[in-house]
Parts: C-alpha cells; sequence; structure tokens
C-alpha cells in the first residue's frame, strides 16, 4: 500500500455543550494541522499516489469552508457536536467526494485525516473506498 500524506492547517470557533467537555463548553477557538493521507494499492502511470500540488488545492477548498467560521453557525453541523474526531470525517468525506469523479480519485483505497489540536492530542479517521 502507497500513501502520500499533504497537511494544512485551519482556525475555527465553536462551542461543545455537554458536561463532558468542561470548560470547552463555552465558546472557544481551536487551530488544527490538518493531515490527510491518500492511500491506494498501486501508484498510477506518472508513478505516484496523487499529485501533490492537486491534493494541496483540494484539500484547502475544503477547509476554505471551514476556516475562521464558527462551526456553531454553520449548516452541515446543524445539531451536531463539532469534536476533533467529527471534524476529521467530515473533511475526510469532503475531500473523497472532491475525488470522486477523478481517475486517480477511483483508484485511492482509502483517506486518512488526522487533525493535531496540540502537539499532544490528535484525532484520526480512516475513510475505507473500496471493498
Amino acid at each position: 500500500m502507497f500513501s502520500l500524506t499533504v497537511r494544512r492547517h485551519f482556525m475555527i470557533a465553536h462551542s461543545l455543550p455537554r458536561e463532558v467537555f468542561g470548560p470547552a463548553q463555552s465558546l472557544h477557538g481551536a487551530t488544527f494541522v490538518a493531515e490527510v493521507t491518500f492511500r491506494r494499492r498501486r501508484l498510477n502511470q506518472d508513478a505516484i499516489v496523487l499529485d501533490i500540488g492537486a491534493a494541496g488545492t483540494i484539500i484547502e477548498e475544503v477547509l476554505a469552508g471551514l476556516n475562521y467560521r464558527n462551526l456553531d453557525e454553520h449548516p452541515d453541523f446543524d445539531g451536531k457536536l463539532t469534536t476533533t474526531e467529527a471534524l476529521a470525517e467530515y473533511i475526510a468525506r469532503s475531500v473523497a467526494a472532491q475525488l470522486k469523479d477523478s481517475d486517480d480519485g477511483r483508484e485511492l483505497a482509502g483517506i486518512d485525516v488526522t487533525l493535531r489540536e496540540n502537539p499532544d492530542a490528535w484525532a484520526t479517521f480512516t475513510l475505507d473506498l473500496v471493498g
């Protein structure tokens, strides 16, 4: 299995209105480093998983809809908690949707999104695209 990881960062505001989240129940900001890993079983005809520039552009387009936004007001998250894990899934599915009609997208085996909140805490969502 081959993989390519591209990372970008984005900033959001949100609240997590449940007691388990302690002080994060209140509106607060977070800066995330998003690491998006594209996996495929065989390299393409150019001997790559995916063009790094194209991958970066897709990630930037997905993150543009989140960056500097209050996710409590974002229509895609109406009635949902915007935990790190939930955001990782949202990003993975959004990236996959952008790639679904491309030749490289059809050959991908999966996409992993790791969101790092700080050097000591992160969450990952793995989206398998085959099988």
